[in-house]
């Protein structure tokens, strides 16, 4: 467990970002900023960063001719091939769990904020946690 996880989210105020539905049913959260995050973060730092997640789900969901083969050796191997490997799909997720996690040690927590991985909401949402609110003190 990541030292950020440890963090409560519990007793904070939550803002949420929802999914982009316009171009499909892809992974994908919308770019709009967020009233309640008026004043603790930058607008372009927070695009920047939902921009880096939109293009690593994007990549995580495109069909290359590495899906094409990785989805032909677990058919080969009867999907046995997947106990012992990650798609490529995990390792994209993976990867922005990792880049979650480094933006809130950089960027978010120094700020008062905390964006928990998409995952964790189920790929619903984007929840940023506002951890100094005096309203939860």
């Amino acid at each position: 467990m990541d030292s950020m996880s440890r963090l409560s989210t519990s007793q904070c105020t939550k803002v949420f970002i929802h999914r982009d539905f316009s171009d499909g049913t892809g992974v994908r959260f919308q770019n709009k900023f967020p009233q309640e995050l008026e004043g603790k973060i930058d607008r372009a730092t927070l695009e920047r960063t939902i921009n880096t997640i939109n293009e690593i789900y994007g990549e995580a969901e495109a069909l290359s001719g590495r899906t094409y083969c990785e989805s032909c050796f677990a058919c080969l191997t009867a999907y046995m091939a997947y106990l012992c490997m990650d798609t490529y799909y995990e390792k994209c997720l993976k990867r922005i769990a990792r880049y979650v996690d480094e933006q809130n040690k950089t960027v978010y927590v120094p700020h008062g904020l905390m964006m928990v991985d998409p995952v964790e909401r189920g790929l619903r949402v984007l929840e940023i946690c506002i951890l100094n609110d005096p309203q939860h003190r």
